[in-house]
């Protein structure tokens, strides 16, 4: 496995990373939840939601779904990627979509 520090830098997933667990965290709050709390709440160690909440960029998908899940922001976020609600998926589903991108 690659290490996480031999890729390069990119400042706006970085940032964005950062804008979202900054979100986690203040959802966290107003929930008036504990770290320890909504770490349990989700099933994940207190230790990989202290992670997120600090944007680390090793937490896994599985961690950021339970959290989101919890605080009841995973069907927001799946509808904000729907495809379907930009001009350009709209536009493109009138194509077929293809089974596989090859370079």
């Amino acid at each position: 496995m690659a290490n996480r520090d031999a890729r390069p830098p990119n400042a706006r997933a970085d940032r964005n990373r950062r804008d979202l667990a900054d979100r986690i965290s203040t959802w966290r709050k107003l929930m008036g939840l504990t770290q320890d709390q909504l770490a349990q709440r989700a099933g994940v160690s207190r230790g990989a939601y202290a992670r997120l909440e600090k944007g680390d960029p090793g937490v896994t998908l599985d961690v950021l779904m339970r959290v989101l899940t919890v605080t009841r922001l995973a069907d927001d976020v799946i509808e904000a990627l729907d495809p379907m609600r930009t001009d350009l998926g709209r536009a493109r589903a009138d194509q077929q979509l293809p089974q596989r991108v090859r370079r």
